[in-house]
């Protein structure tokens, strides 16, 4: 049977089979977690700390993709403990709890420890022995989220759920890190149990066509009206333990409407591409020049290394920078037809913008005001007439007055350079990216990228899909 022939049904259980861990993986998962625990649990009692330790997230809901179980471990401190010493009271203990194994410290509204074990990840978070409803850091509310969902799923809804992080992930929406901007576990666990199934799940996005609100234990029930006003996102799924938190605040537009598509489009064609999807294809010298030759377009790349920060402040100190640098662009007259950001988040970052040319003419149209305004004419003769800048006119065009002036820049990779060797903070790069910038720079300019896909794999492969333009599931409807 050739996959084309596949009907929705046996794509999905096609995939189910791949992603379901066999009763041995699981076994050793569940063995590795409990020993872990137990670690932890020993280096608190060490440390005088009590901790109520435990398993946390798709491990403990049994959600996990075989092959990609991820532990998460939590501690749960008593409040009395001060937010001064929460962050390194609790990561000393992690690093003890976990000696033997490769660390790495992560931040996000406090530090947590990232250890590695037996190819497996394994997240030691710290968190407040609270209430419900009486949060004192984020991460409070998880063990409740553990507690609400895993008698809401049983055996189906687990593979369910399976199901549609794996097309979540096919489709490169999957992730709630500032880097994606998708969808986390927990809210596609929340998805399956509001409406029963994975298939399900997709025939109603499918159908959304303006802002979504889920209240799942209707807390809005009769004030709809309010959930509007309290939340401000394009989607909107009410968090069962906690009405005043959207599960879904971090899912961006962009990543919505691709979940969206990607859900009709399955639904038509149903096919296993969507979940796994072809691995792509770097270009060559060759192939990357008739690329460029076709498309007419310039590419410019900003280069630098090392930023010393960890992965959701690097990716929003990026994103921010990004923005900045295509309006300084568009403010200079270049026409930014794409852009986007890469980096391997180690010692490598790079900007890319797409421009619809690389020089611009020397000298550009600058209308000034209509002749009724006699105070701004004024002005604008002072600062025209006879000035070095001023190429020809001024003159009267359609009741205006209008000069020929030169251009700041004429070439991208001039203005670039200048506007951002020195950090670039004047335009609006962020701080991080402005101190990695100002130590090393370098804009690349088309058939330049080639030294950098040869150097980087990582880059070489995002270079292409930029150029495809397209997500990867779309070619199974040529």
């Amino acid at each position: 049977m050739s996959e084309r022939d596949l009907s929705v049904k046996e794509v999905c259980t096609e995939v189910l089979k791949k992603v379901t861990p066999s009763p041995q993986e699981r076994k050793r998962v569940l063995a590795l977690a409990e020993e872990l625990r137990r670690k932890v649990i020993a280096s608190a009692k060490n440390a005088k700390v009590r901790a109520e330790v435990r398993v946390e997230g798709s491990v403990a809901k049994d959600t996990w993709l075989s092959g990609e179980p991820d532990i998460d471990i939590f501690m749960r401190v008593p409040t009395t403990m001060p937010r001064e010493a929460f962050g390194t009271v609790c990561l000393q203990i992690a690093r003890k709890g976990m000696e033997g194994y490769r660390q790495v410290e992560r931040f996000a509204e406090h530090p947590y420890l990232e250890a590695f074990t037996d190819a497996v990840r394994v997240n030691i978070v710290p968190c407040y022995r609270v209430k419900r409803g009486e949060w004192i850091s984020a991460t409070d509310r998880t063990p409740f989220h553990t507690d609400y969902v895993k008698p809401r799923l049983n055996k189906r809804l687990q593979g369910e759920v399976r199901l549609l992080k794996k097309f979540m992930k096919g489709i490169s929406v999957y992730g709630a890190e500032i880097k994606v901007g998708g969808f986390s576990g927990y809210l596609c666990e929340l998805l399956v149990i509001n409406y029963g199934s994975f298939l399900e799940v997709l025939k109603s996005v499918a159908d959304w066509r303006r802002r979504r609100i889920v209240d799942y234990e209707g807390y809005y029930k009769g004030i709809e009206r309010e959930a509007e006003k309290v939340f401000e996102e394009p989607l909107v799924i009410v968090d069962p333990i906690d009405r005043g938190r959207n599960v879904a605040a971090a899912v961006r537009k962009e990543r919505l409407d691709e979940f969206i598509v990607a859900a009709r489009a399955f639904l038509q064609n149903p096919s296993l591409h969507f979940f796994y999807p072809k691995e792509t294809k770097t270009f060559g010298a060759k192939k990357f020049a008739q690329v460029m030759a076709t498309r007419g377009s310039t590419l410019v790349l900003v280069k630098f290394g090392k930023v010393n920060a960890v992965s959701d402040i690097l990716w929003g100190q990026l994103y921010k920078s990004q923005r900045s640098l295509r309006k300084m662009l568009r403010q200079q007259d270049f026409n930014v037809i794409r852009d986007s950001v890469w980096s391997d988040e180690e010692n490598l970052n790079v900007f890319i913008f797409e421009l619809e040319q690389r020089l611009l003419s020397p000298m550009k149209r600058h209308f000034g005001p209509p002749v009724e305004k006699r105070t701004e004419c004024e002005k604008f003769l002072r600062k025209h007439v006879g000035a070095s800048q001023t190429v020809s006119g001024p003159r009267i065009e359609a009741g205006r007055w209008m000069v020929e002036i030169k251009r700041g820049y004429v070439d991208v990779a001039d203005l670039l350079l200048e506007k951002v060797r020195d950090g670039g903070r004047r335009v609006g790069v962020a701080d991080m990216i402005s101190k990695s910038i100002s130590r090393s720079l370098e804009i690349l300019v088309n058939q330049e990228a080639l030294k950098l896909c040869q150097s980087s794999l990582g880059f070489a492969m995002f270079l292409a899909e930029f150029l495809e333009g397209k997500p990867r599931w779309l070619e199974k409807l040529n």
